[in-house]
Order: C-alpha cells, then sequence, then structure tokens
C-alpha cells in the first residue's frame, strides 16, 4: 500500500469514525506501534480513552465522544440507554456515555451495560447504537412516567419509531427490564401523544375533570419539526429502514436488525 492510498484510506475511516481512530485500526492501515507514538508525541494523535485517539485536534464533539466510546468497549459494543436517546434526540445529552457490550468493559468516564445476545442494533449517523424500541425499553428502567411518555412523544414526533410501531415492536419482545413498563404506558386505550410538557402535565387534570382529550395521532402534522426520519422494522422479514438527511442532522442513514431476540 503506497503512502498516497495509506493517507487516504486512514482519513476516511476517521471521517466515517466523526474523528476518531483506535490503535488496533491503524496497525491494521499499516502503521507501526513507534509510528503512533512518534505521532501521540508530536500532537497529531490525543488519546480519548485507551487505544482510542482523537485525530488532528483534541477537541470532538459529542457524536465524536459517542463514537470513542463505543470504540474503547470494544468489538460488538454499541451505544445506547440515555446516550443512545440523545443521539435519536428524543433525550438531552447525559454526562456519562452509556454503552452495551456483551463482555463487561470498565472504563472510565463509560457506562457499561452487559448484555448477551444483543441483536437488536444497527448504525445511526454511522454510531453503532440500540434500535428505537430497545433503547425506549432501556429508558423504561431508568425515567420517570412523566420523561418516559415525554421520549416516546420526542419520538413519534421526530419520526423516529411511531407509537403502533413500537407498540408492535414490543409485542415481538420477551423477559427485557423495563418492558411490561413501556408496554402499559402505551396502552392504546389510555395514551395520548402530546406536542409539549405542558399539554403532557394538563392531560391528566383535563381527565379527572371530564374534559375532552383529542388523541395527537391522528392530528399531529408530518415532519412537525422537520427532523430525521427513522423507521423500525415491526418483523423479521421487513426490509430495513434508512434515515433521510435533513439540514438539521446532515446525512443520517439507519439500518436496524430484526427487532426480536430470541
Amino acid at each position: 500500500m503506497t503512502h498516497q492510498i495509506l493517507k487516504r484510506s486512514i482519513w476516511m475511516l476517521v471521517r466515517h469514525q466523526h474523528g476518531v481512530v483506535t490503535r488496533q485500526q491503524l496497525l491494521a492501515h499499516g502503521f507501526t506501534g513507534e509510528a503512533i507514538k512518534h505521532r501521540v508525541a508530536s500532537g497529531r494523535l490525543h488519546p480519548v480513552h485507551r487505544g482510542v485517539y482523537a485525530v488532528g485536534r483534541p477537541v470532538i464533539d459529542q457524536k465524536g465522544r459517542w463514537m470513542a466510546a463505543v470504540l474503547a468497549c470494544g468489538e460488538g459494543a454499541v451505544l445506547s440507554h440515555s446516550s443512545a436517546a440523545a443521539l435519536f434526540e428524543i433525550r438531552p445529552v447525559g454526562t456519562l456515555v452509556e454503552v452495551s457490550v456483551e463482555s463487561f468493559r470498565d472504563v472510565p468516564g463509560i457506562r457499561s451495560h452487559r448484555r448477551r445476545n444483543l441483536t437488536e442494533i444497527g448504525r445511526f449517523d454511522n454510531i453503532p447504537v440500540t434500535s428505537p424500541a430497545l433503547t425506549l425499553i432501556d429508558l423504561a428502567t431508568q425515567l420517570s412516567d412523566t420523561a418516559l411518555e415525554r421520549a416516546v412523544d420526542e419520538a413519534d414526533a421526530r419520526h423516529v419509531i411511531s407509537v403502533p410501531a413500537l407498540r408492535d415492536a414490543l409485542e415481538q419482545q420477551t423477559c427485557r427490564p423495563g418492558l411490561a413498563r413501556l408496554k402499559k404506558l402505551i396502552d392504546a386505550s389510555t395514551f395520548t401523544l402530546t406536542d409539549s410538557v405542558l399539554e403532557r402535565l394538563f392531560l391528566p387534570l383535563a381527565q379527572q375533570a371530564g374534559l375532552p382529550t383529542a388523541s395527537a395521532i391522528t392530528a399531529r402534522p408530518h415532519n412537525r419539526r422537520g427532523t430525521t426520519s427513522v423507521t423500525t422494522p415491526t418483523s423479521p422479514t421487513a426490509s430495513p429502514p434508512s434515515a433521510s438527511p435533513t439540514a438539521r442532522s446532515g446525512t443520517s442513514h439507519s439500518t436496524w436488525s430484526t427487532p426480536c431476540e430470541r
């Protein structure tokens, strides 16, 4: 491999990974241990986690931090829980990055969740991540009812996953923490989508007073906020979805594996 081809291939990888790269990837692209050490000493590689570097400059954006955390946790690791929700823009960004792994990794600044047979995963903006349905199930183990309802509202409003598609996906799940609670929360006979926190807080008061409450499922306009549209297959035979590009998110592509873990 010539120097120019090597340089081009590594920069393509770095761009794909939001400005970060691992030691193993550098070695696989022909760099020696001494060459890596030299680039660290000269300020061309900046350690983010053990064996993971920011390339060119020490400052990376949030997606770079998420990608670095996934890479630091090794093969098969995916962004999950609150961090996956933040990537989908249905929850705010948290202090710690949460990652799911098959083998536990103790990495400073990263909260690792050990999970076996993690199959409902994909990529969003090239970052390995749990599917929208699994992300909401995970949130059901962490959030209050009000916060979880808001996350479901946001997922629907941003076209990450609609409430009907979420119900279908949950029916194919078995024995997951948070599953029963999320199913109960979005029960078709009681759940109503809302457009704001105030509207969500007003719903119980309106119901107690006997006031009518219109369902926002049919009233909500398409692409209400002009954000990324993501869908999730609801059967093992469904074709993988893709997210449409938007001005806010850049070009976002997502694909998911089968939505049930057997």
